[in-house]
């Protein structure tokens, strides 16, 4: 990972310059005084090189880094750099004395004494590493021959005064400057010359300073730009299992995509690559993430020819006698009285005959395969026309009994009907049926007393089928009510069914359940009819024991009903006594049913809350006496 470095090269200088640069005034004051005296405190209040536009812009900057260099303690400070490729030497350790020099012979020893001056200042927060780097910076080959010069690094701004011969080169400069910073070659760019001569874009690197025009004691500025790369360590980056996207549909909707992350079961191939040759970075060539499809291990059973037992004999050929043949020639009599012509049994069969006969069988074949093929072709015809004849006849029948007990649907829905829906049918036709009978009278042509007999016959006749129809409404309620109660007790009475983890149910009675079926079978056996006597008292005894458990106003009309059935029935009245009678009871033991009191599987069949029945005076387990029960 390459980064831009440069701040890390100020990091190691800049605070030395920023001290160098608040000596600039005292060294300019030293330069025109010409003296040895140390001048500290000068340099202090002065801040910065007067009559410079570019370092009086990072002025402020430069006095903050001074102000945070001389805070540190002197231990802190990093040693000063090699001396220059001109200096004298190594310079002084801290508490070293300077060398005294005659200021009068040598024009340089009041930069000297400046310098000897300001390492001493410990008091003050500078660090002997930084005077001592500011001396080697003010360090000059010929002092007579030198010229004034203000670096300013940017963008930071900070900056330094040094004095430089005119006779070096920019080359020399810079080589000096990248040394004292601690920098990579070739990292640092010396541009946009100023003050007593303007020269603006890149100095040349042959070119020195008095080529360019500076003179003899002149004052100028040049700008400094560091820039160089550093490799820096890469981070550990670890992947996480899920990468959330955010794409954008067709319509515009920003949704989130979760991307699971399938983590290398093996090590990739190196596929080679190509490395940067300015700053030496490696790339090798991707592979793609897709992992490898696995072979289905699929065993099957191959044999081969050579590795099959077989037996085999060797047998070798050789003719019984050597015969050979001769010629007759010139000198050589050969006697063919004893020769015999052999005829061939069969004609020569020659490869045009072969190919003749091969075309042939061929034919052959290709017949008997055509044939065949026309046969199996033929068989599966004649196999689907079966197969189709088949379904049309088995769906044919499907539709015609389909039709048959549609008919005998709506047949039965109009002799006997049960639902609304049964009752407008019969309405619809029945009014469709008056509408044409009052149009065949209409225009059938009688005069006024037939027409009038017609219309009151037909009359008569819808009363009458009216009459029908309303008979059998009162009947299908009946049978109604009854389906509807049968089912409710049969659910009521219901055992609970339990889902277990395995997929498997489990049916439990519970207590209630149990008293629900036993309610039940009582109230069937008060409904049912054509009993004995003898079975008939049972049932009612029964009843009479389960109801009594109970004391109320409900209770005791039940159990009051129960005897005068039962003193009737030791009278011997007959059965058509008892229709209103058993009735009454059967309505009162299925209210007994339904209460929760009593029953309380029927809880969830309530319609009305129990709140509503306890703040009416009128609820079942009311025990108010009434009237004709025997109490008065």
């Amino acid at each position: 990972q390459a980064v831009a470095a440069h701040p890390i090269a100020c990091a190691l200088g800049l605070a030395r310059a920023a001290g160098s640069l608040l000596l600039g005034a005292g060294m300019e004051e030293a330069d025109e005084q010409n003296s040895g005296e140390e001048a500290p405190e000068a340099v202090a209040e002065e801040g910065g090189p007067p009559n410079d536009a570019e370092a009086e812009a990072g002025g402020g900057e430069a006095e903050a880094a001074g102000a945070e260099a001389a805070e540190e303690p002197a231990g802190d400070a990093e040693p000063a750099g090699d001396a220059e490729a001109g200096g004298e030497g190594e310079e002084p350790a801290e508490g070293a004395p300077m060398p005294e020099a005659d200021s009068a012979d040598d024009p340089s020893a009041g930069t000297m004494e400046n310098s000897a001056g300001i390492s001493g200042q410990g008091a003050n927060g500078m660090s002997t590493a930084d005077s001592g780097m500011h001396s080697d910076m003010l360090d000059g080959d010929g002092g007579g021959v030198s010229c004034s010069i203000d670096f300013v690094i940017l963008p930071e701004g900070y900056g330094q005064t040094k004095q430089v011969q005119i006779t070096k080169t920019i080359g020399q400069i810079r080589a000096e400057l990248e040394q004292e910073l601690s920098i990579p070659e070739n990292s640092l760019f010396l541009m946009n010359l100023s003050g007593a001569v303007e020269v603006r874009e890149l100095l040349p690197d042959e070119k020195s300073l008095a080529e360019l025009g500076l003179k003899i004691g002149d004052r100028a500025g040049i700008e400094l730009r560091i820039n160089y790369y550093q490799e820096q360590p890469a981070e550990d980056y670890v992947m996480p299992d899920t990468l959330e996207l955010r794409v954008t549909d067709n319509r515009g909707q920003e949704k989130v995509v979760t991307v699971h992350v399938q983590r290398p079961v093996t090590e990739k191939p190196y596929l080679g690559g190509f490395r940067n040759k300015q700053h030496g970075a490696t790339y090798h060539h991707a592979l793609t993430q897709t992992a490898p499809t696995e072979r289905k291990q699929v065993h099957k059973i191959r044999f081969h020819r050579e590795v099959q037992t077989y037996e085999h004999r060797t047998r070798s050929t050789q003719c019984k006698r050597d015969n050979g043949t001769q010629m007759p020639k010139v000198g050589l009599y050969i006697d063919n009285l004893s020769d015999v012509e052999l005829a061939p049994r069969r004609p020569y069969f020659s490869s045009a005959d072969k190919a003749a006969l091969i075309l042939e069988k061929c034919v052959i074949i290709q017949c008997h395969a055509r044939g065949m093929i026309a046969r199996r072709r033929a068989k599966q015809l004649r196999t689907e026309r079966k197969e189709r004849l088949e379904l049309e006849a088995k769906e044919a029948e499907r539709r015609q009994l389909e039709a048959d007990l549609r008919h005998k649907r709506e047949v039965e829905r109009r002799m006997h009907p049960k639902t609304f829906e049964d009752f407008n049918v019969l309405y619809r036709e029945l009014e469709a049926w008056r509408l044409n009978e009052a149009t065949r009278i209409s225009k059938s042509g009688f005069d006024e007393a037939s027409r009038r007999a017609a219309q009151r016959e037909l009359l008569h006749k819808e009363t009458k089928l009216l009459q029908t129809i309303d008979k059998l409404k009162i009947q299908a309620h009946s049978q109604n009510r009854d389906a509807k109660i049968k089912k409710k007790l049969e659910t009521m009475a219901n055992p609970k069914v339990w889902a277990q983890s395995d997929g498997e149910t489990t049916t439990v009675h519970t207590p209630y359940t149990t008293r629900a079926k036993e309610l039940m079978d009582l109230y069937s056996g008060l409904r049912l009819p054509l009993l004995t006597v003898d079975e008939r008292l049972d049932v009612l005894l029964h009843v009479k024991w389960t109801v009594k458990e109970f004391d109320c106003n409900l209770t005791r009309e039940i159990v009051d009903l129960i005897d005068r059935e039962a003193d009737m029935l030791n009278r011997g009245r007959p059965e058509k006594a008892f229709v209103g009678l058993r009735r009454r009871l059967a309505n009162l033991f299925l209210q007994f049913l339904e209460t929760p009191e009593f029953n309380p599987e029927a809880v969830r069949f309530q319609k009305v809350p129990r709140q509503m029945y306890d703040q009416t005076g009128t609820h079942p387990l009311s025990t108010v006496p009434i009237k004709g029960l025997g109490q008065g």
